[in-house]
């Protein structure tokens, strides 16, 4: 009778495997990830903020001691430096158009300068203060909003150089402030006083249409895209608040350790499509972390850690490029990939624009049936969309003791896998002899030298956690079965002495792993009654 013989045969592997400890990244964590920092140094004391401008060059200012740099959002290089200001300087806000720049200053005064020269064009005096913030509103080129520690908001007529209104209601320094994405006549002001009101320059008296209370001194207030929703930062939490709702907190976020010191709003995906309506909340803290929060899932997606205390972040509204400026003057740049084909797309306008005509690309022939070259095809030739692929399969290399399996050989495929020096290995066959029950006989049949390769493997991972709770076991049968050779043999002794030591090692850590977790629990029990 022929003998039967199985039609395939797999090598043996471990069936007991540690789970990795690092997560895979996710398609967001990817995207970004993609942002690869670059430091813009020598930056004099702390970037006390960042904005972009709204053309599509996407220029930033960053505001450092006295000065206001400017800088190219595609090269990161400086393309202005104004330097006409007696204080440090605190906030910046580009017009709508990208033409002017507002700043303010220590001094209580705010100037406007255009952003090719260092002259200023207006200077506002009516903060008798220091000026913590200002912004031009939205598509409005001839108004801005400027909030300080005289606890007052100014809206301000840039041409006459004076305040239209003067808004009170903060009973502590105002910190920040936002305009409104879809009104040119609404802005919000967030101050050490825990509160954020809602301003609108139509309403009589100056008086605030909301009043929120964060529930800690306010140090950034965002609105989100659509207008209806604010996010604020303050202690270690990031809130939601619906104002449409009449103030109504939707969520608290408390991922960060130290304080939250800003926020930005960033696009996630592309430019166009469902993906472009994907915003995220990007904010920094002191404790050196930027967090991406999507605020429709209520959680955060993303973290990055960075070696500074981080002051200020801003994100460009093409989703191109992310700055994040640190208490030392160093602004980390990060710019994401292109693709391939927006460079050959940009190559092809610049040489239509140098008048060296529009470059096509050739045009490559679909190979068909019908062509000689269809048949002469390489195994480098990549199949077509609607190729059916018929894949050879490989060859399964056995290693010795697979083979020795293979022909039922127990005993010495045991012998020879103690041999190596890959545990895994080890134990994948004692898993298989213990599914074909095999693995207590291949003990009894062990000679003295081959009982002292099994016990000293035995001895050297039986306490490791992935192989214990196979090895745990199989050891107590060893010493049941083989009790009498062990005691006879000198060689057998020491093994057993050497196990004995590695065990009692063992239980110590483990004693010593409970005690500390007897500390740390009532401690995170605490921490998350916070």
């Amino acid at each position: 009778m022929a003998e039967h013989q199985l039609s395939k045969t797999f090598p043996v592997k471990p069936k007991l495997k540690p789970k990795p400890r690092t997560q895979k990244q996710t398609p967001e964590s990817k995207y970004w990830s993609s942002f690869k920092s670059q430091q813009i140094p020598n930056l004099i004391s702390s970037i006390t903020s960042l904005t972009f401008s709204s053309t599509p060059a996407r220029p930033f200012a960053a505001t450092h001691s006295a000065s206001l740099t400017i800088f190219s959002s595609q090269t990161f290089s400086t393309t202005t430096t104004i330097s006409s200001f007696s204080d440090v300087v605190t906030s910046a806000s580009f017009r709508c158009d990208g033409l002017l720049i507002a700043a303010s200053d220590l001094s209580g005064l705010v100037q406007v300068f255009d952003i090719k020269g260092r002259t200023p064009l207006r200077k506002l005096r009516s903060h008798t203060r220091p000026v913590r913030f200002v912004q031009y509103l939205i598509a409005d080129k001839l108004h801005l909003v400027s909030g300080g520690d005289d606890a007052l908001v100014k809206y301000w007529d840039v041409a006459g150089e004076t305040p239209i209104s003067e808004m009170r209601g903060h009973k502590d320094y105002v910190r920040c402030g936002d305009c409104s994405p879809v009104s040119s006549e609404m802005f919000i002001t967030g101050s050490y006083d825990h509160t954020v009101k809602l301003w609108d320059v139509r309403v009589a008296d100056s008086k605030s249409a909301i009043s929120i209370n964060h529930g800690n001194p306010v140090e950034d207030v965002i609105f989100l895209p659509s207008g209806g929703l604010v996010a604020t930062a303050g202690g270690n939490s990031v809130k939601i608040w619906d104002i449409i709702g009449g103030g109504k907190m939707l969520c608290s976020m408390e991922s960060h350790n130290k304080t939250v010191t800003s926020l930005c709003v960033g696009k996630m995906g592309k430019d166009s499509g469902e993906e472009s309506q994907q915003y995220r909340i990007m904010s920094v803290g002191l404790d050196g972390y930027m967090k991406v929060f999507d605020y429709a899932k209520m959680k955060v997606t993303h973290s990055m850690r960075f070696p500074a205390p981080l002051m200020s972040v801003a994100f460009s509204p093409d989703c191109s490029t992310r700055v994040i400026g640190t208490s030392n003057g160093i602004i980390y740049a990060g710019k994401r990939k292109t693709k391939e084909a927006e460079e050959k797309k940009d190559l092809r306008g610049f040489m239509g624009f140098m008048g060296f005509g529009t470059v096509e690309e050739p045009q490559v022939r679909a190979l068909k049936s019908s062509y000689v070259r269809y048949f002469h095809r390489g195994q480098g030739e990549k199949p077509a969309e609607g190729d059916y692929l018929v894949m050879r399969p490989k060859k399964v290399k056995l290693a010795e003791h697979d083979k020795l399996l293979k022909k039922f050989r127990h005993k010495e495929a045991l012998v020879s896998v103690l041999g190596s020096k890959h545990p895994d290995n080890v134990v994948a066959v004692m898993e298989e002899l213990v599914a074909r029950k095999k693995l207590l006989k291949c003990v009894l049949n062990l000679d003295s030298e081959e009982l002292g390769s099994l016990l000293m493997f035995l001895q050297r991972y039986s306490t490791v956690p992935i192989y214990s709770a196979l090895l745990m076991g199989l050891t107590k049968k060893v010493l049941e079965l083989r009790s009498e050779d062990i005691k006879a043999s000198g060689p057998l002794n020491g093994h057993i002495r050497n196990l004995k030591r590695s065990v009692d090692e063992e239980i110590r850590v483990q004693h010593s792993l409970l005690e500390i977790q007897g500390i740390i629990s009532p401690l995170l029990r605490l921490a998350g009654r916070r």
